[in-house]
């Protein structure tokens, strides 16, 4: 018998989110990056668009800004089609996608950042 694996969809992600969509904002993915649903992100302030969390960055990659809310592909040029959870939401632990290399102590900051904009990281229920 053959087993099929379904990614996660938003249902598996987002727990909570603020009415009229408030919780999320439209963003531009910066090019060179292929991300999927639940990719903890960090915003670049000099241009202000979106990359992977990146810990061992020394700017502002280095903190966590919001949760990707969709698969965005910008492998070739800047995606202005990214949905972002960035305030006013709950998010659950094991559907957040990480850096490969992420610490734990890490890993703790970046969920602090994201409970300072609003954004609760829980353990499914």
């Amino acid at each position: 018998m053959s087993v099929i694996t379904q990614p996660n969809d938003l249902a598996d992600l987002l727990r909570f989110e603020a009415e009229s969509r408030y919780s999320r904002e439209r963003v531009t993915l910066a090019a060179g990056n292929n991300l999927t649903l639940g990719t903890v992100i960090a915003t670049d302030t000099a241009t202000g668009k979106i990359a992977p969390l990146d810990p061992a960055d020394t700017g502002s990659l280095s903190q966590a800004s919001g949760v990707l809310i969709n698969d965005c592909d910008a492998t070739g040029a800047d995606n202005p089609d990214a949905l972002v959870v960035v305030r006013h939401a709950i998010v659950l632990r094991d559907a957040l996608i990480w850096p490969a290399a992420i610490t734990a102590e890490q890993m703790a900051a970046a969920i602090a950042h994201l409970r300072d904009r609003g954004i609760l990281v829980r353990d499914a229920a």
